[in-house]
């Protein structure tokens, strides 16, 4: 591994954790763990997929779904 903490790349990390006894490999997830629920803790997605809802609506407003299917089915014999 490199000498300087800022020298380390992923690759090295995942070399050292090789290294590591089980139990201490454990304890490193449980740490890693620990660090990411603080980080993330408190922050909302960007969006939603519930944003989506009703999109489109508009479209399909007044049309014969059963039919449209109906026709869609054929078309792909």
């Amino acid at each position: 591994m490199a000498g300087k903490k800022s020298d380390l790349r992923f690759d090295d990390y995942v070399r050292g954790i090789a290294r590591l006894r089980p139990d201490e490999q454990l304890s490193l997830i449980e740490v890693i763990s620990s660090r990411l629920k603080k980080t993330l803790k408190g922050r909302k997605p960007k969006h939603s997929i519930m944003e989506l809802e009703g999109l489109g609506a508009h479209i399909w407003k007044g049309m014969d779904i059963q039919g449209y299917l109906s026709e869609e089915r054929k078309s792909w014999d």
